[in-house]
């Protein structure tokens, strides 16, 4: 068998994204892919080799900086969400210089908080969250100490979509003197664009990071993940000396990076402008509300109103579904807290895939 016919039938056997509801990643866009394989053999681990892809970075950066209201902000494209919150406690960490650090996460916040955990040897207290699943301010403030080297709040939670009170535990980390750090890998490129957009970002004077993703709701190709930071000193306190390359210091936590997530980031970005963005943004909230208006229809009480294009669904038959749906090759998630079946209506998921999946979804319940 030819190589390539060998590699064609491993990637059948992959769900296409045309049956993926689970996800929130999706197809990149046309003009990612063209971007991707025009920067392929980059790296920019070696600056010095790669000066235009360098600079490219530096564009994008300002680029979604500008987007959240910081456009001289600093930072980097990196692997995704989980990389991009490892950095941004770090930086927090190495600046407040604590003995036997902690930090105060939301109950809802992602597992990479658990690597955090153990990859940083910081303590991670987890606030509880109201009634809608947003952090309480309270817990949070009761959880500080004089250890506490960040505060963090979720812009998309990654179960629900929801957004934490960022200006009120904004002011809390003014008061405080604690970083705050933003995890919007999801919402990031969702609520700037949407009609009524949340204040999640740097218009906060007590955001010291973003973590927001590109190869989400950004269509780039995957890996493209980013983490942004108020100003460069939360760069210099992650950097390390690089003595055999064409940089002499290194603020990133790979050393390897390819470029192809900076090209195929900028490209969609560039291109699509905010109006581009926004029509898309549009699409999927209005496909959210169709998927809604369906399942509603079938007696399924959403957990909150979706808050952007993540809606989740009670019912004690959670597992069941998913597991059925997956025999069907239709891949949705569940949440355990309470349960529920979870959807994401990436822009993807059409009111075709919906209509089909609804389809199959009425035969199964």
């Amino acid at each position: 068998m030819d190589v390539l016919e060998e590699l064609r039938s491993y990637r059948e056997k992959d769900i296409p994204y045309s049956r993926v509801l689970s996800s929130m990643c999706t197809i990149p866009h046309e003009l990612a892919v063209k971007a991707h394989q025009l920067f392929i053999g980059t790296n920019l681990g070696d600056p010095g080799i790669f000066p235009g892809t360098v600079e490219l970075e530096r564009k994008l950066v300002s680029m979604l900086g500008e987007l959240l209201h910081r456009r001289d902000c600093a930072g980097y494209i990196c692997s995704g969400g989980t990389e991009a919150n490892i950095q941004g406690i770090r930086s927090a960490r190495n600046l407040k210089r604590r003995k036997d650090p902690n930090i105060v996460i939301p109950k809802t916040a992602h597992f990479s908080f658990e690597k955090i955990c153990d990859i940083l040897c910081v303590e991670v207290r987890r606030a509880n969250v109201d009634e809608d699943y947003r952090v309480d301010l309270a817990e949070v403030e009761g959880l500080i100490d004089g250890r506490t080297v960040a505060i963090v709040g979720i812009a998309g939670t990654t179960e629900l979509g929801q957004i934490d009170p960022i200006v009120e535990l904004s002011k809390l980390s003014e008061e405080k003197d604690i970083p705050l750090h933003v995890d919007a890998a999801f919402g990031g490129l969702v609520i700037p664009f949407m009609d009524r957009p949340y204040p999640f970002d740097f218009a906060n004077k007590g955001v010291t990071s973003i973590t927001i993703d590109p190869h989400k709701m950004g269509m780039a190709t995957i890996p493209a993940g980013g983490i942004l930071f108020r100003d460069e000193s939360f760069l210099k306190a992650l950097e390390v000396e690089t003595p055999y390359l064409t940089s002499k210091m290194q603020f990133t936590l790979t050393g390897t990076r390819p470029g192809t997530g900076v090209a195929s980031a900028y490209a969609v970005l560039k291109a699509l402008g905010y109006n581009g963005m926004r029509e898309i943004v549009k699409r999927c909230l209005k496909n959210t509300r169709i998927l809604v208006e369906e399942m509603s229809a079938l007696g399924f009480e959403p957990v909150i109103e979706p808050v952007m294009n993540v809606v989740a669904f009670k019912t004690e038959r959670a597992e069941e579904i998913k597991q059925e749906l997956y025999r069907r090759r239709w891949v949705i998630s569940t949440i355990r807290e309470p349960r529920a079946i979870r959807f994401v209506v990436m822009p993807h998921v059409t009111e075709e895939v919906i209509k089909n999946f609804m389809g199959e979804f009425r035969r199964v319940v």
